[in-house]
């Protein structure tokens, strides 16, 4: 047998296991899938090891989206110097924002303080119940019972702190000591949150561009539109919930101070954070009220509840529309959720958080069922064209 006649058995080959053999220079994951699973990879691993910055990061681009169109004004007024515009914003926010949060937290502090003080005093001699109380028509009563077995007697409010805490009086001190920590903690969260957003300020509009580059790559057709809702939500939300709850706060707690109630600045506190949640302000000025009128202050109480609806109506119907302009309204479950979950999430921040949060996935769905519909509208049309 010749070497022509040989020639085709020595061409037969196994299968290769891998593919193509080397020289046909072919890979085995296309270059572009593996840059897409790569950049996956360091996302993932980005936000799994930096997750504890993640809460300041947020606070911070929602501070600077719902402030933009104000910095973009400062900017002008600077001659488009941004690091002098990003500092003078960063400088305002500490005056009007951060600053005045922080001391009505430390006076709401002083004042729980005095709280549990008169706590620890009753424990020990015990309170006879208030006339006032006892003077409730329909539950007076009752009250004065719960009263007399829970608080006025010598050692009854610590018996109540041992149940709740477990029957282990230690863990309430476990409790106070992590709430230091955790105070110390907001600190820290501040802090960064404040040097983040100076850099938002300063180089935000360069990030935006290249932004805008990689989202038109991944949503070619959405992402024009879905970039243009995401900072009219964020601002519409931090306008509509958070400015206006801070500023009812403020408002009502003077109200409260004027009106001779204890501990105004706790309460004003109390309904600021009330005031993020549809209804939670009137729920706070009317107990009040009614406190004040039950306790011997009819007149105040009245005028409190006068008070306290005008301003609601004022900024129900007046304020509210001309700040927001047209905000994406959330319905009460998705705001509930927001403030929990955010709560119980990121903490304080989680207050402001948690709601732009659940506003920005309110407007994509609202987004997404616009589109279905209108494409729904337009097969309609072409078939009934076509018919």
């Amino acid at each position: 047998m010749d070497q022509n006649e040989r020639k085709p058995s020595n061409d037969r080959a196994e299968p290769r296991w891998l593919g193509a053999s080397s020289a046909a220079h072919t890979a085995l994951i296309p270059p572009l899938s593996l840059a897409r699973w790569l950049l996956v990879f360091v996302l993932i691993a980005g936000v799994y090891f930096f997750r504890d910055f993640l809460i300041p990061v947020l606070a911070a681009l929602v501070i600077g989206f719902a402030t933009w169109p104000l910095y973009r004004k400062l900017l002008r007024q600077v001659d488009g110097n941004r690091t002098a515009a990003a500092t003078v914003a960063l400088l305002l926010i500490l005056a009007f924002l951060i600053i005045p949060i922080t001391l009505a937290i430390s006076y709401a502090i002083e004042e729980i303080g005095i709280w549990f003080a008169w706590a620890v005093h009753t424990n020990d001699v015990g309170a006879p119940t208030p006339e006032w109380i006892g003077g409730l028509p329909g539950i007076g009563e009752w009250l004065n019972r719960q009263w007399s077995r829970y608080v006025g007697e010598p050692g009854a409010i610590g018996e109540v702190l041992q149940i709740i805490s477990g029957g282990n009086i230690g863990n309430i001190s476990r409790v106070v000591l992590a709430t230091g920590s955790e105070l110390f903690d907001l600190f820290l969260t501040l802090l960064f949150m404040m040097i983040v957003l100076f850099f938002v300020y300063r180089d935000g509009e360069s990030f935006l561009l290249q932004l805008d580059t990689l989202g038109d790559r991944i949503l070619p057709s959405r992402w024009q539109r879905i970039s243009r809702v995401v900072p009219a939500t964020i601002g519409s939300t931090v306008t509509g919930m958070t400015l206006i709850a801070i500023g009812e706060g403020i408002v009502l707690g003077t109200a409260y101070w004027l009106a001779g109630v204890p501990s105004p600045v706790t309460l004003g506190v109390i309904t600021g954070f009330m005031a993020l949640v549809p209804g939670g302000a009137p729920l706070c000025f009317t107990m009040v009220s009614v406190y004040l009128a039950a306790s011997g202050s009819p007149v105040a109480g009245l005028a409190l509840m006068v008070w306290g609806g005008t301003e609601l109506f004022i900024v129900d119907k007046t304020l509210r529309p001309s700040l927001v302009g047209g905000p994406i309204k959330l319905p009460f479950l998705p705001t509930f959720f927001g403030l929990v979950g955010g709560v119980k999430t990121m903490g304080f921040l989680g207050l402001f958080i948690g709601p732009v949060l659940m506003a920005l996935l309110v407007a994509i769905w609202r987004e997404w069922l616009f589109e279905t519909s209108a494409t729904e509208t337009s097969a309609s049309s072409t078939d009934s064209d076509l018919s």
